[in-house]
């Protein structure tokens, strides 16, 4: 099991950007995937973007070109940079792990879940 905290989150306006990091605690890192999810009032959890060990990675159709993922493993943290936000991208984000190398984008997939942190866009 691994424990994660967001962190980065906040108010912003439309077309600005955020970083937002994801620490791990844990020696095994490095073997887990790691995955970006958000949730908005009244929806469900939708994937973000995901990225393995090794390193590749994979975004949602609706993020691509805005959005990267990226992982520092010597720091046990994943990152997500948020550039050109939108209104629609308000949501809370949260942060997943599962042992593996493959690119997980489904929730159920994901073993430990973050707390979230709030990411706020305005028009």
């Amino acid at each position: 099991q691994v424990q994660l905290v967001e962190s980065g989150g906040g108010l912003v306006q439309a077309g600005g950007s955020l970083r937002l990091s994801c620490a791990a605690s844990g020696r095994t890192f490095s073997s887990y995937a790691m995955g970006w999810f958000r949730q908005a009032p009244g929806k469900e959890r939708e994937f973000v973007a995901a990225i393995r060990w090794s390193g590749g990675s994979t975004l949602a159709d609706s993020v691509k070109g805005r959005f990267t993922i990226s992982r520092d493993n010597a720091k046990n943290t994943v990152y997500l940079q948020m550039n050109s936000l939108k209104p629609e991208d308000t949501a809370v984000y949260f942060c997943a792990a599962r042992s593996g190398n493959f690119l997980y984008t489904r929730a159920g997939m994901y073993d430990d879940w973050g707390q979230g942190t709030q990411v706020t866009v305005s028009s």
